[in-house]
């Protein structure tokens, strides 16, 4: 199928598989500790503008954690199916891992899920907000798990190799892999950032289109310090998470930099731009900045790192794709660190509400965190190869026995069926985000469920007919 080998399209399948998903948990973390925060705010100020807010939010919630779940299970089974011997040879590891994210998790955010969506006038206040509460930290525990797993895959440790199969002998030592805490952190707070850029960029819609409300102004307000709280944070955690990348996947990191010759006791400059050439084995039409690549990488003027040439050709990442894929992540970055500083300037100013350019910026940055997690997905995963368990176990090794045929048909079927089913999905959840959040009224008295309508329902009840003086 267009020249691609079987190995080819089963990574483009995953691929593929796996951008769709990775959506809809990101935003589902992000939305589950904001609701948490606007149901405790509710709770403290009792200001209805916060339950309204809850409420319109929960709803775009309940879309995107359905879609979540069902493109999740379609990724997990490409496991079984494409990477069977990745399968037999890890799932000792793996295997246990996704078993507790599903025990720990997805048990805690499915049974108390249903409260948080339909309980708001069927239980008391405290049990409502400790559902919500539940639900946001069952998604943290799922990223947690997850990121185990792949954290492993990344800097394995903890493991012996026995009858040609991982086995855990250290379990702690495999779930605290040396990657994990960075890669938590910095998938966690891109999932923060992410919601936050999609929950300003609807109040940016509703203030353009004139909806100008006290809802539509709390969550655009909410979002921009976020934005400028959250945004700084990120790019040190990233700075942390590139050194720890450097000393444990150093041939990542040189592919991400475009550096194929460096010198023990030279600086190495920061390539702002070119084109790495696997071929030729050097970057094009490089610009470049000196001592700034030492300096952002070893924290020193003149700190060396290895260069791709250090690394036999078969090991080396392709360096032309995750040189470029790095640089927009680290540019929509530093985009949504300018977007707090604005909206703090105009904040101060009194305009944040009012002034158009940015408000058009905000709205055209709201794809913006979920474009970054999927440009740093790939530069990670990409970044990685070509070992499906680094240093341990090749890619090439870890692919099931398909045909071309038999992998083109799958990837075209999913490409459609993908297109159609969240296409859908995604398609409503964006017309609930237009219509915005409305106005509930006055709030039912929790713990009381309502009475369901009858006819005559509004008519008082009659006392009963008492018989007339005189009669029977």
């Amino acid at each position: 199928m267009f020249g691609l080998t079987a190995l080819q399209l089963a990574r483009i399948q995953f691929g593929f598989t796996i951008a769709f998903h990775i959506i809809f948990p990101a935003i589902t973390i992000g939305l589950a500790s904001y609701l948490t925060v606007l149901e405790a705010l509710w709770l403290w100020k009792k200001d209805p503008v916060y339950r309204d807010l809850h409420h319109f939010w929960a709803k775009i919630f309940a879309v995107n954690f359905a879609m979540g779940v069902v493109s999740g299970i379609v990724m997990a089974y490409q496991f079984g199916t494409n990477w069977s011997y990745f399968s037999n040879f890890a799932g000792s590891v793996t295997g246990p891992l996704f078993a507790y994210e599903v025990l720990s998790a997805f048990f805690l955010e499915a049974g108390f899920l249903g409260v948080m969506l339909f309980g708001w006038s069927k239980v008391g206040p405290g049990l409502h907000f400790f559902a919500t509460l539940m639900v946001a930290i069952g998604t943290l525990v799922s990223t947690g798990w997850i990121l185990a797993s792949n954290s492993w895959m990344q800097t394995p440790q903890g493991y012996a190799i026995i009858g040609g199969r991982v086995v855990p002998v250290d379990w702690l030592k495999v779930i605290f892999s040396p990657s994990f805490p960075y890669r938590l952190a910095h998938m966690t707070i891109a999932a923060y950032l992410a919601t936050a850029l999609f929950v300003g960029a609807s109040g940016a819609w509703h203030l353009l289109k004139r909806r100008d409300t006290p809802a539509v102004r709390t969550m655009f307000s909410m979002a921009m310090w976020m934005m400028l709280v959250v945004a700084p944070v990120q790019i040190a955690v990233g700075d942390a998470h590139g050194e720890n990348t450097l000393k444990y996947q150093p041939a990542k990191i040189a592919a991400i930099e475009g550096h194929w010759e460096n010198h023990p006791g030279q600086s190495v400059p920061l390539i702002l731009f070119g084109w790495p050439d696997m071929k030729d084995a050097r970057t094009l039409d490089q610009i470049d900045v000196p001592h700034l690549g030492s300096l952002i990488l070893t924290h020193s003027w003149n700190g060396g790192f290895p260069g791709l040439d250090d690394f036999p050709p078969q090991d080396r990442p392709d360096a032309t794709v995750v040189f470029w894929t790095f640089r927009l992540m680290v540019g929509l970055g530093l985009l949504m660190a300018l977007l707090g500083i604005g909206g703090a300037i105009l904040r101060a100013r009194g305009e944040l509400y009012r002034t158009s350019l940015f408000l058009r910026f905000a709205l055209a940055m709201g794809p913006a965190g979920i474009v970054a997690i999927l440009a740093g997905w790939v530069t990670t995963e990409m970044g990685r190869q070509p070992w499906v368990v680094y240093g341990v176990m090749r890619t090439a090794d870890a692919v099931s026995n398909h045909s071309v045929a038999e992998l083109g048909f799958s990837l075209v079927l999913f490409v459609l069926l993908y297109f159609a089913v969240f296409g859908t999905g995604v398609g409503y959840m964006l017309k609930l985000v237009a219509k915005g959040p409305d106005a509930q009224g006055p709030e039912p008295e929790p713990g009381i469920a309502q009475r369901p309508a009858r006819p005559l329902s509004a008519a008082p009840d009659a006392e009963p007919l008492l018989p007339a003086h005189g009669e029977g």
